[in-house]
């Protein structure tokens, strides 16, 4: 499970003062759930995200993840989780090989069960063809599910997704989406960023919106779009940010 209460996170600006990227965020996660956190680029869902796992650590609330603290017990929180973005970064003079290898040691997998783990992600995301070239000369999609494999080798309880399907294609991005599916039927607590709300409709349980850093929408898909009496989650996503207070600046 993933909660939070009352999340915040502020950072200082040189024109605007001290300003409230995430400011009072109220969540829970679930296994065997997929809760999307929605909102357009710049809304917060990175920095949320980044607090979750430990990258940056909060302001002001509390966050858990798995059962751990995210300020007091970081190195637990990190090795329950996988995160992913279509930012993820990869080794370009390593191969796809080299790449799995050289996180299954820092995950702490080795021997026999490195193998194994290995054997299923290759299996699972297709990436027999490409495995043996330099990220460096790997397209954006493959890229992807290297950063996929690299992020569920050593099978987490919590998987955080940041936006996994930007910019690439139709085939890679059913790939992605349909993993993730698969997640949630294994029981995974999952949290599914995005700003696609096709993707959010399909595969999410439950929804949060959030914008200028602050919750303005949460429930199931169907739940708000009937609030917002919209005909879509997209229109129902709309009536909600348009009606957000504007981002607080101290």
């Amino acid at each position: 499970m993933v909660e939070t209460v009352e999340l915040r996170k502020e950072f200082p600006d040189t024109k605007k003062g001290i300003v409230k990227a995430v400011d009072g965020v109220t969540i829970q996660a679930h296994p065997g759930k997929i809760l999307g956190v929605l909102g357009v680029n710049g809304a917060g869902k990175t920095t949320f995200l980044r607090m979750l796992s430990t990258v940056i650590r909060p302001t002001s609330g509390t966050a858990s993840v798995a059962g751990y603290d995210v300020s007091k017990d970081s190195e637990r929180v990190r090795a329950s989780i996988g995160f992913m973005s279509n930012s993820t970064a990869l080794y370009g003079r390593l191969t796809g090989r080299e790449t799995l290898d050289y996180f299954g040691g820092l995950y702490g997998l080795a021997g026999a069960q490195l193998k194994t783990r290995k054997e299923f992600v290759i299996e699972t995301l297709k990436l027999h063809e490409f495995l043996d070239r330099l990220c460096d000369k790997l397209s954006t999609g493959q890229k992807q599910r290297i950063s996929i494999a690299r992020t569920i080798l050593h099978d987490p309880p919590v998987l955080f997704f940041d936006e996994p399907t930007s910019g690439l294609d139709v085939v890679t991005s059913q790939t992605i989406l349909e993993y993730i599916e698969r997640t949630r039927d294994e029981g995974k607590t999952v949290i599914f960023c995005t700003h696609i709300m096709s993707e959010a409709e399909r595969l999410c349980d439950n929804v949060v919106v959030i914008h200028n850093g602050v919750v303005c929408g949460e429930g199931a898909p169907k739940a708000l779009i009937a609030e917002a009496e919209a005909s879509s989650l997209e229109k129902a996503f709309l009536t909600l940010v348009q009606k957000a207070p504007a981002r607080e600046a101290a």
